[in-house]
């Protein structure tokens, strides 16, 4: 009987995960290696003692799109998702709280936004959004398998018959001008814009840089809807992590890579601490950029090219237990900056933490009650930041504790008396725990053209057998994109073994 062969996965991200499922239900022996205690990568939990009790928090992605993601990946290993993991629709999917006072309920019920935005906003604002999503499912519809789906790097795929139409009308993607100009032709309400412009955040780009195509996000929240898991997000990869185990993945934790080994031409395994793994194929869920600094010797010219490349944006998030419950917040929340221009440019132009930052907040105990003791909420606050250039997190951090609080108070929220239990997570500290290339969030930005569609393919062009999965290859970050990327590398192994 054959031997088989082996793969290695360097991370236990979500894509990282995604790629051993498939490779051991398609007959690989995989070993996974993960630097943490935990897998599922920026995808974790944390809990903090409170004089009420215990909080739990999820600390990375909060918000689930593309389920079908999930459901097929579960389907091809023989499991049927909903047996292990269930799915809440949210509604309201995210409350808005605006400068001037308006609170803005958004829905992926279309007729329930209609109605939201007729009434709040202004009947011709109702009309254009529904305008606005005919556009942005349009994109969805010419970009998501070629770019979503496929390799786009691969060439030779691209030409089969089935994308042909597709490619012949990729000049509709609206690539030539940025999100903002594509969402001031919609919208003339400027709450409207800044609530649609938000939406390159999602892959930690900026409206006035990032091309139209990105209009696309909005699209997968309130065309196809957002869910929350039942349990928390990191239930996600704690099932994962067991139907990769029940598949016969090895997975080791507190197990850093050092390096991942090769001839110049192919690879031939990785070192962890002072052991030597050999390997015929190795599946890297790090950072490219990061990966190609420190654990992929002999590539120079690559190393420079990439780091030319620009980072997304980072973020700060506070984990706060808090006392009492707010019954004006729901499960998602936005609090809007009053000059989210001047945000912009602080943090992709100044590289500096903003003055007036927009606020995210994210209560899971709304949904899930025991993740709080009884009458209290677990907060998960998020702030957009730059990535590492020098800055003084420590100084950031008080800085951003009172804009937050500020931000609140203005907004009607007195929050700062019912905090009594904290938590940080800083820019810093994603990269420490992450090794994300200068503390990013989601790899790299989509801030030109070329950066939107070209991002590091899922296959090494250097060293044979090396592949890429997770946000900073192809196609991108967001919870849904990485598990694909760990989709079509992992296909991409198969088909270089032989293996359909």
């Amino acid at each position: 009987m054959p031997q088989k062969k082996h793969v290695i996965v360097v991370g236990g991200g979500l894509a990282g995960l995604s790629g051993a499922i498939r490779l051991a239900r398609m007959g690989f022996r995989v070993q996974l290696f993960e630097k943490n205690e935990r897998v599922g990568g920026k995808m974790n939990t944390r809990r903090l003692q409170g004089a009420s009790g215990e909080y739990r928090f999820g600390t990375g992605p909060s918000l689930l799109t593309m389920p079908f993601v999930f459901d097929e990946l579960f389907e091809f290993a023989g499991v049927e998702r909903s047996s292990v993991l269930d799915f809440v629709p949210v509604e309201p999917i995210c409350r808005y709280f605006f400068s001037d006072g308006t609170r803005l309920n958004a829905y992926a019920d279309k007729q329930r936004m209609a109605h939201e935005l007729h009434h709040v906003i202004s009947p011709d604002e109702a009309r254009h959004y529904q305008d606005f999503l005919r556009y942005t499912e349009r994109i969805y519809d010419l970009t998501a398998e070629i770019f979503l789906f496929t390799p786009f790097q691969e060439w030779k795929k691209l030409l089969r018959a089935r994308y042909l139409p597709t490619l012949l009308r990729l000049p509709q993607i609206d690539a030539m001008r940025t999100v903002h100009k594509a969402v001031t032709s919609y919208f003339h309400d400027p709450r409207l814009v800044q609530l649609f412009d938000r939406y390159p955040t999602y892959n930690g780009s900026s409206p006035f840089e990032a091309p139209a195509t990105l209009n696309i996000i909005p699209w997968v929240e309130y065309g196809i809807g957002g869910y929350y898991v039942r349990g928390g997000m990191y239930r996600i990869a704690e099932e994962m992590m067991r139907l990769a185990e029940a598949l016969g993945v090895e997975i080791v934790t507190n197990a850093p890579v050092e390096k991942i080994l090769h001839d110049g031409k192919c690879v031939s395994g990785v070192q962890v601490g002072d052991e030597k793994y050999s390997a015929d194929y190795v599946l890297c869920n790090a950072d490219v950029v990061e990966a190609h600094n420190t654990l992929i010797d002999g590539f120079p010219q690559r190393k420079k090219r990439l780091n030319r490349l620009e980072s997304s944006l980072s973020g700060m998030v506070f984990f706060w237990g808090m006392k009492k419950q707010f019954p004006e917040l729901t499960h998602h929340n936005i609090i809007f900056s009053s000059d989210y221009r001047r945000e912009f440019e602080q943090i992709f132009t100044q590289k500096v933490a903003p003055d007036d930052p927009t606020v995210y907040i994210s209560i899971s105990s709304k949904t899930d009650p025991e993740h709080a003791p009884e009458g209290g909420e677990n907060w998960f606050v998020l702030l957009n930041m730059p990535y590492l250039n020098g800055q003084n997190w420590r100084n950031a951090q008080e800085r951003m504790k009172s804009a937050v609080l500020e931000r609140l108070l203005a907004a009607g929220i007195n929050a700062e008396s019912a905090i009594e239990a904290e938590s940080v997570l800083t820019p810093q500290d994603l990269y420490d725990l992450y090794r994300s290339n200068k503390g990013s969030i989601y790899g790299i930005s989509s801030n030109t053209q070329t950066a939107a569609f070209m991002r590091p393919a899922n296959r090494s062009r250097d060293v044979r057998g090396l592949y890429f999965c997770g946000g900073s290859s192809h196609p991108g970050g967001g919870v849904p994109l990485v598990v694909l990327s760990g989709k079509m590398a992992a296909e991409l192994i198969g088909e270089d073994a032989g293996v359909r």
